[in-house]
């Protein structure tokens, strides 16, 4: 059983039924217990970082997420704004903390052409600077993938950055630190390149 973390914010129904199709049982919720009682855990999100560090401060969920990550080392993936909150801070609209499970600020996309638009809407490729890392197994380089977001993660000092997109200039595209795992993309909507990584979490994490 697959635990989508509910905070309120995001694409639940879309991911629900990415990880339905590829075979697995998707159980949305904010429970404690459903939590803890599932496999593996992704944490969704379409949203102000913001609302989400204080959406999941509503429910109770950080501290749980917390024991869950950290302690019991449940793998998990975030997606957009939930690969957002595993960093350490963010500057949307104002400071905030973040879960700090990745040690790198989000920052505002800043591409240094002004032809590029923000928010990065669309296609667009990934270049896989850790090959070995299991979300790429059958995902060949410089796949395409679906992006929606105005932040960005700036590279973790600690390795943990997997894949890169370069959009007027190169941000944190793929994270992996042990079983945290995400991605700033929307695996669940970029087709077979996206059930591809979406299932290699799923079945191999």
């Amino acid at each position: 059983m697959i635990g989508i973390v509910d905070y309120g914010l995001g694409n639940l129904t879309s991911v629900a039924g990415a990880v339905s199709k590829l075979g697995f049982e998707p159980h949305i919720t904010s429970n404690a217990d459903a939590l803890t009682s599932a496999d593996k855990l992704v944490l969704p999100g379409v949203g102000a970082f913001p609302d989400g560090m204080a959406n999941l401060a509503e429910r109770g969920l950080i501290d749980v997420l917390n024991d869950l990550v950290l302690k019991r080392r449940k793998p998990i993936l975030g997606i957009c704004l939930g690969f957002q909150l595993l960093g350490r801070s963010s500057e949307e609209f104002r400071h905030t903390g973040g879960l700090g499970w990745i040690d790198a600020a989000v920052t505002r996309l800043k591409p240094g052409d002004p032809e590029l638009r923000v928010p990065h809407v669309g296609w667009n490729d990934l270049t896989q600077t850790r090959p070995d890392c299991i979300l790429f197994d059958g995902v060949a380089d410089q796949s395409l993938f679906y992006f929606v977001h105005s932040y960005c993660m700036e590279t973790p000092p600690d390795g943990s950055q997997v894949g890169t997109c370069d959009y007027g200039r190169p941000f944190t595209a793929a994270v992996q630190k042990g079983s945290v795992f995400g991605t700033q993309f929307h695996p669940e909507k970029s087709q077979q390149a996206g059930l591809t990584l979406l299932n290699n979490f799923l079945e191999k994490a």
